[in-house]
Formats: C-alpha cells, sequence, structure tokens
C-alpha cells in the first residue's frame, strides 16, 4: 500500500465514521497513528468539510481529496491543496485551500478556501471519483 493510498483509506475511515467533523478524542487518536504529514494533511481535510459546511449552505461535504487535480505542497506545518475535490450529496466540486497547522498538526491555526466548479460525471472515472 503507497502511503497516499494509505492515507485515502484511514481520512476515509476518519471522515465517514465522524461525520460531524468533531474533533472527539476517538478522532484525534486515530490522526496520532499517523505520520505528522499524514496527520497534517488529514487534519485540513476535516477542516475544509467543517468550513464547507459552516459557510456554504448549499453543500453538505463527507468526503474531501486534498491531491485529485493538482500535488499537494508542504512546507513545515503549511499544507497546500490546489486541486483538492469535495463530494456533497452525491456530486463531487473542485477545491482549493490553504491551511497551517500548530507542530502537532492537529490545531489549525489559519484556514482559507476556495470551492470550485462541479466536476462532470463523465470525468469521475478518469480521477478515480466515486459516488
Amino acid at each position: 500500500m503507497t502511503l497516499r493510498s494509505s492515507t485515502a483509506a484511514v481520512g476515509f475511515a476518519l471522515m465517514t465514521a465522524f461525520p460531524a467533523h468533531a474533533l472527539d478524542s476517538s478522532i484525534v487518536e486515530q490522526l496520532d497513528r499517523l505520520t505528522p504529514e499524514e496527520r497534517r494533511e488529514q487534519r485540513c481535510d476535516i477542516e475544509a468539510m467543517s468550513r464547507i459546511s459552516k459557510n456554504e449552505k448549499d453543500f453538505r461535504p463527507d468526503k474531501v481529496i486534498a491531491y485529485t487535480f493538482a500535488d499537494t505542497v508542504e512546507a513545515g506545518d503549511f499544507f497546500k491543496a490546489p486541486g483538492a475535490v469535495f463530494r456533497s450529496k452525491g456530486e463531487w466540486y473542485r477545491l482549493k485551500y490553504k491551511c497551517k497547522t500548530a507542530e502537532d498538526g492537529l490545531t489549525i491555526q489559519s484556514f482559507d478556501y476556495k470551492v470550485g466548479a462541479k466536476v462532470p460525471r463523465d470525468e469521475w472515472s478518469e480521477y478515480y471519483l466515486y459516488e
């Protein structure tokens, strides 16, 4: 299993098991099992879902993938996902976000995002997106 697929598997488990996106002790325990880089990515994905749910009333995100359309950029505690996507109500949407965490990779210090266009269904298989 590659690092990406390992991270994706843990991320899927985290995001489906905890739809409220709150960082309760179970989530923290699972995140603590990851490498610092994986932890930061997953924590930023959870933050993206939380912010979109709170600020974008037309969306109910249940999954974020940080690297669908472009590689992520990591520098210390900074994580940038210029080619992310999120799923809401069975549809996928482009997403860009920048996230800075504390050294522990759990505490969000700053977060900025932009929701993009809906990804056409005929492109889903090309990018390994699913219902």
